[in-house]
């Protein structure tokens, strides 16, 4: 029940803040990138990219240290289709007025879903919460994280990566007050 409210809590502050009212991000602005290297596996309809990724997406900005741009067959206006970004090595994802960091992201643009998983942290103003797993949806900006995270034993294919006890952890900041005197000690 615990695990179940600080979600619906975390959630719901996330939901409240300036991001859930900024506007919707477009998803069909163009893509543009720099990296250090570049490899086209045109029949696979990818591109890798290595070595201090930079993709930016109107507002958006996502970095990392590699990242895989799978796109469709389908070509439109003279152009693939870019359908998903998947992202690995210290992934950062910079909006406006906030920032998530993890180590691992995949940032599916027909859903219009950034999941990042592996030692997540997000960051807006002085408000800051911690866990394993991250959805931002970008048409309505509102991002929540949970405790849950990618775990794997090595050899099986998976990523080894957990989060710390399956929490969300954080910090929220509170107005100041121009009144501080403290609070009466309850009477029994």
């Amino acid at each position: 029940m615990t695990r179940g409210f600080l979600f619906a809590s975390t959630a719901l502050v996330l939901a409240a803040s300036p991001a859930a009212a900024q506007t919707r991000h477009d998803s069909s602005a163009p893509i543009d990138f720099a990296s250090n290297h570049i490899e086209l596996q045109d029949r696979a309809n990818r591109v890798l990219l290595t070595g201090n990724v930079r993709i930016t997406q109107a507002a958006m900005t996502l970095t990392a240290a590699r990242m895989t741009v799978t796109y469709t067959g389908q070509i439109e206006n003279g152009s693939p289709q870019v359908s998903r970004l998947d992202a690995s090595g210290g992934v950062t994802v910079s909006r406006p007025d906030q920032t998530a960091r993890s180590q691992y992201a995949i940032y599916d643009i027909n859903r219009r879903v950034i999941t990042m998983v592996g030692g997540v942290t997000l960051r807006q103003g002085s408000n800051n919460v911690s866990g394993g797993r991250l959805s931002i949806n970008l048409d309505t900006g509102r991002a929540t994280i949970d405790g849950s995270g990618v775990s794997g034993g090595s050899g099986t294919g998976g990523t080894g990566v957990q989060s710390s006890g399956g929490r969300v952890t954080g910090r929220f900041s509170v107005p100041k007050r121009a009144n501080s005197a403290p609070a009466a000690t309850p009477q029994p």
